[in-house]
């Protein structure tokens, strides 16, 4: 198995991975770089999918207790600081009137590690990044 800088460069070129992503996916391939770029290529369709899949969890159990009627506000937080106090309003307004648009915010604020929470009427607070993973 030859695996050559001008190998893992082609790699790194039309993938635009780092070059340790570019040499593993040469190894896993046996040295070819059309398969080393297919095996990458189809890796990261699984982390979008997946990703994009999450996200429309999340956003269904945000649509699932806002239909239940006992929330009051959504927190989305990055590092235990809020980024974002929704009123349950605002995020109802929002979701009613673009549904697509607020899927795409929920997987982007996935994407960045961000955590949701729902405060409910009681003053309960579910996280739901904790609830969809189990």
């Amino acid at each position: 198995m030859d695996i050559s800088i001008e190998k893992v460069d082609m790699v790194v070129e039309r993938t635009g991975v780092s070059y340790s992503k570019a040499k593993e996916a040469l190894e896993k391939s046996q040295g070819d770089v059309v398969d080393a770029i297919i095996y990458i290529e189809s890796s990261s369709k699984t982390f979008t999918e997946n990703l994009s899949n999450r996200g429309e969890e999340i956003f269904d159990k945000i649509k699932e207790s806002i239909k239940k009627g006992n929330v009051t506000k959504i927190i989305i937080k990055k590092d235990g600081e809020i980024i974002m106090n929704i009123p349950i309003t605002a995020g109802a307004i929002g979701t009613v009137l673009s549904p697509e648009i607020a899927l795409l915010g929920v997987s982007a604020a996935l994407f960045s590690k961000c955590s949701f929470e729902i405060v409910k009427e009681d003053g309960e607070i579910v996280n739901l990044n904790e609830t969809i993973e189990k």
